[in-house]
């Protein structure tokens, strides 16, 4: 017997700041599957507006053709050509796109579409901008937000989720810490009334292949060659290897689950650059494993401190089974003790993946549908 399906189709208006890995990965997913997410959660899309760094930007409140999105910024091209001119106006920046097609949807046909910014640009770790005005922009001009940047949960996430509240949209960022693992659907959908504590976990998958390669007899260099020729690792690794990726993802992690207000600033860091193969060879040798490890914990006095730094582990923590491409995060809580929730790989698929459990989470929260 089929399920019939009574909730009625919401279309879901997108604007993307930032198309790149990313960005053009999660265009590809709603494309793939656009009749799963019609058929099962009733959704459809349209993108009506993308912004770039070095391929322009482009706007059509009726939507713009992504496919010849994708192609234009493959080869380099312009996306301004997409453009819908007839209104005269085109915007220069991002914050000038977003208030440009919310300006556009209040005049427009179906002015009570959801208007949903996606927002996918790299991380700043000095501010968290300008990602966290991006965010603020959308928020202002009654727009949701869904995210895969680190920077804005890691920076301000309780004024950006509070200013969401109090206009009745929503700031949502599962993709920030553990690309498409939900562990802030996981703890906010499944574990009410629970405490979180405290948590460690391996939340870097570009050290953790890099010190698993380390412990197969590469040295540090040669192993972040390989990554970077694998396109895996930035031409600037530093990020990673200096621990300040992890710390960001420690910051959010303790800003969304343990409502705290850190940075990766207060966040005690240790990267991997001093560890030696040498120095994980004879922790191998002694039944250990060396780990890049982000945890946080609860002082007595309720305060949340917060590290990342390489650690000894015994071959039987479950953090030590963590090889190449895997993360995993294991939460304490005050109820049902110790829970581990993790990925045994990492890659684009998994983040764009996120982005779209986002928008899936965003259409149960809309309790009132618009017409289509």
């Amino acid at each position: 017997m089929h399920r019939i399906d009574l909730t009625p189709l919401m279309t879901i208006d997108l604007i993307l700041i930032g198309f790149g890995h990313v960005g053009q990965r999660f265009v590809e997913l709603l494309c793939s599957e656009q009749q799963k997410l019609q058929e099962t959660h009733s959704i459809t899309w349209r993108v009506v507006g993308i912004a770039t760094r070095h391929h322009g930007l482009a706007a059509d409140i009726n939507g713009l053709d992504v496919k010849q999105a994708l192609v234009n910024t493959r080869n380099n091209d312009s996306l301004d050509t997409l453009h819908d001119a007839s209104t005269g106006t085109h915007p220069k920046n991002p914050e000038g796109l977003i208030k440009y097609l919310a300006s556009q949807k209040r005049q427009s046909t179906h002015p009570h579409r959801p208007l949903v910014v996606v927002e996918t640009t790299t991380l700043d770790i000095q501010h968290g901008e300008p990602a966290t005005e991006y965010v603020r922009t959308a928020i202002s001009v009654g727009a949701h937000v869904i995210t895969t940047n680190k920077g804005p949960a890691a920076f301000a996430y309780r004024e950006l989720v509070d200013y969401a509240s109090s206009v009745g949209v929503s700031f949502l960022t599962e993709g920030a810490v553990l690309d498409g693992i939900p562990v802030f659907n996981f703890v906010r959908e499944t574990l009410p009334g629970i405490k979180i504590l405290g948590f460690r976990g391996v939340v870097n998958a570009t050290t953790n292949q890099i010190l698993t390669d380390m412990e197969a007899g590469l040295d540090g260099a040669a192993a972040l060659t390989k990554m970077q020729a694998a396109g895996i690792a930035e031409a600037d690794a530093s990020l990673d290897v200096d621990g300040w990726d992890a710390a960001a993802k420690t910051a959010a992690l303790i800003n969304v689950l343990m409502e705290g207000r850190t940075t990766p600033h207060a966040i005690d860091r240790i990267g991997i650059g001093a560890v030696s193969k040498d120095v994980i060879q004879r922790a191998t040798h002694q039944g250990h494993r060396i780990k890049l490890v982000a945890s946080a914990k609860r002082t007595t006095s309720d305060q949340i401190i917060g590290r990342v730094a390489p650690n000894e582990l015994p071959f039987d923590d479950p953090l030590a089974q963590l090889h190449g491409m895997s993360n995993a995060v294991i939460l304490t809580t005050d109820i049902l003790g110790d829970i581990m929730i993790g990925e045994l790989s990492s890659g684009l698929i998994q983040t764009a993946y996120a982005l779209l459990s986002d928008l899936v989470t965003l259409r149960r929260r809309l309790t009132t549908t618009p017409e289509t």
